[in-house]
């Protein structure tokens, strides 16, 4: 395997899907030319990538929870209820840990196991078991588009088994399901895979059927400043592009600065758009979302409903294209479907009101983003003369120089040497920039920030903020102020 970011040939692509989709026998069900079919008889509304392009020209926020359970019959019934009682405008179906890791035999168990109890007893829904007709059933039995969530390393099968399934969007890549989810799975290998994802998605694309391709924008969901996941996203990006997808929506958590998270959605679509076309892909459809707040949350109910309206207030006012909804139960595991549903129903009424008012460029909201972009463009154009212009050579390198740091991420791959904090202000800066190759002015700059905070609190600038910031939404606050 030589890894290089170059589109995928039909011999190669051939030779590994007969290794794809004898992993697990409902491969064989696998007809690409009768799926194409399949898809194009689904109605436009129900096609993911239609759906976000329309709400993107209308300036609207479309509201996405997190959702699935082993049983289809009773994750049709919850994703329903989200639709019905929750007033979801897009669907997900978020697959289970087993088939996460390629732990087929496991997940029939839990298949089985669920059944004799009448409940799910797996963390979601096991897509590649079920088979692609099951899938066609979820699809048939939903009014709106639905996508395929979950945090695979290794998403091969599951990509051939839900796209011909119905599906129309697919979420993940090879760095944002690998360097945050897992210790010892090496970079080149996911990156390879997800090759394989993306030319498949790009096959039907050129016959005509559009796969919406999202990458995993938040990462660990934990003081992540917007330049990592940014980098990330727009790598992801571009691996996809060259293997033929052409519609693609980038990521990024909410942090919880209001001027730094509106910068951040504004700054991921342009940066993206910029790096695309640099790069000659200039048929790429871009949207974006946010996800709401990823870190620690209130154990208290009222309070779990203060961070998920300031979720969607953040999506609304940076004009983001979907949000993805948080519930009142986040902190005690999986959430009911009632508790589901009244956190996207929180999230539509403040998106509703605040759908006519979007943040005005102040200098505040303009000098963050030109940082975010300024750092940014430090940490791509670093990995790409590392790559000596191919994106993904320069990401295996980027890694391994600490060019790219994602904090508190478990890979050995990963370099761990960077710490965010907060500033005064609370938003998410470098208390340690490590080997991001940023310039002196920009490490002068989150500096500053950080001394300035570290002077009100009456403090030394230590790794003691980073832990207090940490825990500190799930006391009631954004920045973690010393007692």
């Amino acid at each position: 395997m030589e890894l290089k970011n170059k589109k995928m040939d039909s011999k190669l692509f051939k030779t590994i899907q007969d290794e794809v989709l004898f992993q697990w026998s409902t491969g064989n069900e696998v007809d690409f030319e009768e799926a194409v079919k399949y898809h194009e008889a689904i109605p436009e509304h129900k096609i993911f990538s239609r759906k976000l392009s329309e709400a993107s020209k209308l300036g609207n926020t479309l509201i996405q929870p997190r959702a699935g359970v082993a049983l289809v019959d009773k994750h049709i019934e919850l994703l329903n209820y989200l639709v019905n009682e929750g007033e979801a405008d897009l669907l997900p179906t978020t697959i289970d840990s087993y088939t996460r890791h390629n732990r087929y035999n496991e997940v029939e168990k839990g298949i089985n196991e669920s059944r004799k109890a009448g409940r799910s007893l797996l963390n979601g829904f096991p897509a590649v078991n079920h088979g692609i007709s099951l899938c066609r059933k979820v699809n048939e039995s939903v009014n709106v588009p639905v996508e395929v969530r979950h945090g695979t390393p290794d998403a091969r099968l599951l990509a051939e088994i839900t796209i011909a399934g119905g599906f129309t969007s697919f979420e993940g890549g090879g760095i944002s399901y690998n360097i945050p989810y897992s210790k010892n799975i090496p970079l080149d290998k996911t990156i390879y895979d997800w090759q394989y994802v993306d030319r498949l998605m790009g096959i039907y694309e050129e016959a005509g059927i559009s796969i919406n391709r999202e990458p995993f924008g938040p990462l660990t969901g934990t003081l992540v400043p917007p330049c990592i996941s940014h980098s990330v996203a727009i790598i992801e990006s571009l691996l996809a592009a060259e293997q033929g997808v052409k519609n693609i929506t980038v990521g990024y958590g909410q942090c919880g600065n209001l001027i730094q998270d509106v910068a951040a959605i504004s700054t991921i679509k342009t940066l993206t758009e910029e790096y695309l076309e640099k790069f000659g892909y200039k048929d790429v459809v871009v949207t974006t979302v946010l996800h709401q707040w990823m870190g620690g949350f209130p154990q208290d109910e009222s309070k779990a409903f203060g961070v998920i309206s300031w979720g969607a207030a953040t999506a609304a006012l940076a004009g983001a294209t979907k949000v993805i909804v948080k519930t009142p139960h986040e902190a005690m595991g999986v959430p009911t479907k009632e508790a589901n549903a009244s956190g996207i129903k929180a999230t539509k009424q403040v998106v509703t009101m605040l759908r006519d008012q979007k943040m005005e460029l102040t200098k505040e909201l303009e000098e963050e983003k030109n940082i975010i972009k300024a750092e940014t463009r430090c940490i791509i154009d670093k990995t790409i003369e590392l790559g000596e212009g191919d994106i993904a050579v320069g990401t295996l390198r980027a890694f391994a120089a600490g060019v790219i740091d994602i904090p508190f991420a478990p890979s050995r791959q990963n370099a761990g040497k960077v710490f965010p904090a907060r500033d005064n202000m609370g938003a998410v800066r470098f208390l340690e920039c490590a080997n991001i190759p940023f310039t002196k002015e920009i490490k002068d700059y989150h500096y500053s920030k950080m001394l300035e905070r570290a002077k009100y609190e009456k403090r030394d600038m230590s790794f003691q903020m980073v832990i207090d910031d940490i825990y500190a939404i799930g006391k009631g606050r954004l920045v973690g102020r010393p007692r």
